[in-house]
C-alpha cells in the first residue's frame, strides 16, 4: 500500500506553481510519504535544486516534466489550430530517460515554440527511451477527446502513445479535484483501460502544498495575467483541491481503485536518476597536427616565457614547470587552451581585453600565454589561490572585454565550437521585498498610492527581507499591527517573497560543451539567445565549462581615449603607461576617481582620500578591504599604513612551521619558492614570520 505524488508543479512553473521546493520536503514528511516528483510546465528549471533538496531531506526525487504536445507537427504554426497544445506528463526512469527529457524539452524551445514550447509525436518517438508517460490532466489529448465524446479518437491516441513509449510505460492518469468534467473523463479512462489493458494511475496535479495556500496560487495567476483577484473573467482554478494530499484523502477520492493508487508506488520504484557533481566534462580543443593538447600547451607556455622574460631567475622557470604539472594533472589543459584562443582572437581583432582580474592573474602560465597581462612574479602572487589539487570547484578566469564588442567574441566561440555547443546561462528574477509588496498590491487591487506607502518603508538595502524590514522600521511594523489591509498586503507579499518571477540571460556567463549542450542540460531561448535552463552555480556543480565574458564599459572608454591620443602621438599605447606614475596616485588621493574602474563609488573614493595610495599594492588593498567583513578594519589599516608606529601585535615573534623548522625571516611561496622579505613592505616591518612549506612531490 502507499501513494506517491507524480504530478507536481513547483515555483519553477513560473507564476503558476506554488509548491516551493525549500518547503516541499517538510510537507512530504508531514504526509508520511518518502517520494515525490517534479513535473513543471514545459521546463526543467528546478530539477537540480529539487533533487538536491529532496536528497538532503531523505526524500526520493523523481525527475519529470509536463510537456506540451502539438496537435500536428511542432513546426506547424497556424493560429487557431497549432496554439492549442495538449499536456503530457513524462517521468525519468533512468539516466537515459533524463538525457532524453533534456533533449525533448530543449527541442520544444529550439524548433517547436509557438506560444509555448511544444514537442510532437514524432519527437517523442525519437526520444522515448527511459521515459514513463502519464496522460495528464483535463488538458491532455485523451481527456480532451473524451470531453468531446470522441471515444474512438481517445482510444486511438492512447494506443499510439503506448506504442511510442512501449508496453508498461504509458499510464492513463485519473484526477478528481471536484470538477464536473472529471467524472465522465475518469469513466472513459477506466473503459479505455478495460478494453486496451493500459494501466491506470492516480495523481492530484498539485500546484500548492496545503489547501490554505490556494490564495497564494491565485495571486500568482493574477500577477501572470495582469489581473486582480476581484475580476470575474480571469484565469483561475475551478476548485481549491490542487494541493499535496495524503494517501487517505486520495483513497477517499478513488474508492475501489487500489490498483491505480498502487501504480504510483510501482512507477516511483522504477524511477531512479542520480547525479554526479563536480566531475568535470571539459570540451576538447583542436590543436595543430603533430601536437597533443599537452604538448601544444607546453609550447605556448614556453614561447610566451621567452617573450615575457629576459634572463629570468631559475625560480621563474621552476614556477612555470610547477604550474604546467598541476594544470596537466588536474585536467585543465584544454581549459587554458580555450581561453587562450578566444583572447588571442579578440586581441587580433583589436577588441580591447582586460589585463586580468581575480585569482587567475596569479598564474605564470596564463601570463606567458597572454591570457593575462599581470606578471604574477613581480607581485608575488600565489598560484594556489587560482588552482591547486585540493580545490573542488572549477578555476575561473574573469575575462573583461570592451562592452560594445563583447558579442563578437561570443560569436567567434560559437562559430569555432558550433552553435549547439555554446549557450548563455539563465538567471531568474525573483520577487524581492519591495517587488513582492508591489506585485501583491496590484493582484489584490490596492491603489498605487496605498501600496507605494508600504513599499517605500522597505529600506533600500540589498537582499533585505520583509521580516528584516519590519524589524528595521517601527512605522512599518505599527502599520502591520494596526491596519488589516496592510497586514493582508504584507502577509501576501511574504508568501511571494523569493519566488522566481521571470527568466533573463546572465550578463557574462557562457557554457561550452564537447557535445551539443542539450545532451548535458536542457536549454531554452531568451530573446532569440539559446540559454541553459540551469543557473551558473548548477552548471558548475554538474562539471560543465562555464566562461565569463564580461562586458566592461571602462575598456571601451580607454580604447576611445587611446585612439584620440594617437592622432597626435602615433606610438602611444595604454600597455606602455607606467603603473607607478606619481601624478596618477596624487589624482586618486585627491578623490578624483570618477570613471575609474572599481574606485568611483562615494565610499571607496573616501577611502582613497584617507589612505593616499602611492602604489599598485595600495590600490589592491583598497579594493580588497572595501567589501563586507574586512570593511570594518579599513580605519585601522589606514592608520597603520600612514604611521607604522601604531602597529601592535598579539605576539612579538610568530613562528609557523610546515614540515621541518627553519630560521628564515621570510615567507616562502610554495608555488614559486621565491623569498619575499617582509621588510620590503613598509607597514609590516616589525613582523618576523617563519614559514617552511614541504617540498613538492
Amino acid at each position: 500500500m502507499g501513494f506517491v505524488h507524480l504530478h507536481v508543479h513547483t515555483e519553477y512553473s513560473l507564476l503558476d506553481g506554488a509548491c516551493c521546493i525549500d518547503k516541499m520536503m517538510d510537507r512530504v514528511k508531514e504526509l508520511g510519504q518518502d517520494t515525490i516528483a517534479i513535473t513543471d510546465h514545459g521546463v526543467m528549471f528546478g530539477c537540480i535544486s529539487f533533487y538536491k533538496t529532496a536528497k538532503a531531506a531523505g526524500i526520493k526525487p523523481i525527475m519529470g516534466c509536463e510537456v506540451y504536445v502539438a496537435p500536428r507537427k511542432m513546426t506547424d504554426r497556424v493560429h487557431g489550430v497549432d496554439n492549442l497544445s495538449n499536456h503530457l506528463v513524462l517521468l525519468c526512469e533512468n539516466k537515459t530517460g533524463y538525457s532524453n527529457l533534456c533533449k525533448l524539452v530543449s527541442h520544444s524551445f529550439m524548433e517547436g515554440f509557438y506560444g509555448k514550447p511544444r514537442v510532437d509525436l514524432e519527437l517523442l518517438e525519437q526520444y522515448h527511451e527511459g521515459l514513463i508517460a502519464l496522460s495528464a490532466c483535463l488538458g491532455g489529448a485523451i481527456p480532451q477527446r473524451l470531453m468531446q465524446n470522441d471515444y474512438d479518437g481517445a482510444k486511438e491516441y492512447a494506443l499510439n502513445l503506448s506504442r511510442i513509449f512501449g508496453e508498461g510505460n504509458f499510464f492513463l492518469e485519473m484526477q478528481n479535484h471536484g470538477i464536473e468534467e472529471q467524472i465522465p473523463v475518469n469513466q472513459g479512462l477506466q473503459r479505455l483501460s478495460r478494453e486496451t489493458g493500459l494501466p491506470l494511475v492516480i495523481t492530484n496535479d498539485a500546484h500548492y502544498l496545503r489547501k490554505e495556500d490556494v490564495n497564494l496560487q491565485d495571486v500568482l495567476l493574477c500577477i501572470q495575467t495582469g489581473k486582480t483577484i476581484d475580476e470575474e473573467n480571469r484565469m483561475r482554478f475551478a476548485t481549491q483541491e490542487f494541493y499535496l494530499k495524503s494517501e487517505e484523502q486520495m483513497r477517499e477520492l478513488f474508492p475501489g481503485c487500489e490498483e491505480a493508487l498502487e501504480n504510483t508506488v510501482r512507477i516511483a520504484d522504477r524511477c531512479n536518476v542520480d547525479f554526479v557533481f563536480n566531475e568535470y566534462q571539459l570540451p576538447s580543443f583542436p590543436v595543430p597536427e603533430g601536437y597533443t593538447s599537452e604538448s601544444y600547451f607546453r609550447k605556448l607556455c614556453y614561447d610566451g616565457f621567452a617573450e615575457r622574460y629576459e634572463n629570468p631567475p631559475a625560480e621563474y622557470r621552476e614556477r612555470l614547470e610547477y604550474e604546467i604539472d598541476v594544470i596537466s594533472r588536474m585536467g585543465y589543459v584544454n581549459y587554458y587552451l580555450i581561453v587562450w584562443d578566444f583572447i588571442r582572437y579578440a586581441k587580433a581583432s583589436d577588441i580591447p581585453v582586460g589585463p586580468g582580474r581575480g585569482s587567475g592573474a596569479a598564474s605564470i602560465a596564463a601570463y606567458c600565454m597572454h591570457i593575462t597581462e599581470v606578471d604574477p612574479m613581480k607581485y608575488n602572487l600565489i598560484f594556489e589561490r587560482f588552482l591547486n589539487p585540493e580545490r573542488v570547484s572549477m578555476p575561473d578566469f574573469d575575462t573583461d572585454f570592451c562592452q560594445e564588442r563583447r558579442g563578437e567574441v561570443i560569436d567567434y566561440v560559437t562559430r569555432k565550437y558550433g552553435k549547439d555547443h555554446v549557450a548563455q546561462i539563465v538567471t531568474f528574477g525573483t520577487m524581492a521585498a519591495k517587488g513582492a509588496i508591489r506585485d501583491a498590491g496590484r493582484a489584490l487591487n490596492y491603489s498605487y498610492a496605498e501600496t507605494d506607502v508600504v513599499a517605500k518603508l522597505i529600506p533600500t538595502k540589498p537582499h533585505i527581507t520583509i521580516d528584516e524590514a519590519m524589524d528595521a522600521s517601527p512605522q512599518l511594523k505599527a502599520m502591520y499591527q494596526e491596519d488589516e489591509r496592510v497586514k493582508k498586503l504584507i502577509d501576501t507579499a511574504r508568501s511571494l517573497e523569493g519566488m522566481p518571477r521571470n527568466t533573463s540571460t546572465h550578463a557574462a556567463g557562457v557554457v561550452i560543451t564537447e557535445r551539443p549542450v542539450y545532451e548535458y542540460v536542457p536549454v531554452s531561448y531568451n530573446d532569440n539567445i539559446m540559454v541553459t535552463q540551469y543557473t551558473m552555480t548548477t552548471l558548475e556543480e554538474l562539471g560543465l565549462l562555464k566562461m565569463d565574458f564580461l562586458g566592461l564599459r571602462n575598456l571601451t572608454v580607454i580604447k576611445d581615449a587611446e585612439d584620440k591620443i594617437r592622432r597626435h602621438t602615433p606610438d602611444f599605447a595604454i600597455a606602455k603607461v607606467r603603473d607607478d606614475d606619481p601624478e596618477t596616485f596624487r589624482m586618486l588621493s585627491e578623490g578624483k576617481t570618477q570613471g575609474v574602474f572599481q574606485l568611483e563609488s562615494a565610499g571607496i573614493t573616501s577611502v582613497c582620500i584617507k589612505m593616499k595610495p602611492t602604489s599598485i599594492e595600495d590600490l589592491t588593498a583598497i579594493v580588497a578591504l572595501y567589501r563586507p567583513g574586512p570593511m570594518d578594519s579599513i580605519g585601522d589599516f589606514i592608520a597603520n599604513k600612514l604611521d607604522n608606529s601604531k602597529i601592535t601585535y598579539r605576539h612579538r615573534f610568530w613562528s609557523l612551521s610546515f614540515g621541518s623548522p627553519t630560521a628564515a625571516s621570510s615567507i616562502r611561496s610554495r608555488s614559486s619558492r621565491s623569498s619575499v622579505a617582509l621588510a620590503d613592505i613598509p607597514w609590516v616591518r616589525q613582523i618576523t614570520f617563519v614559514v617552511q612549506f614541504p617540498k613538492r612531490r
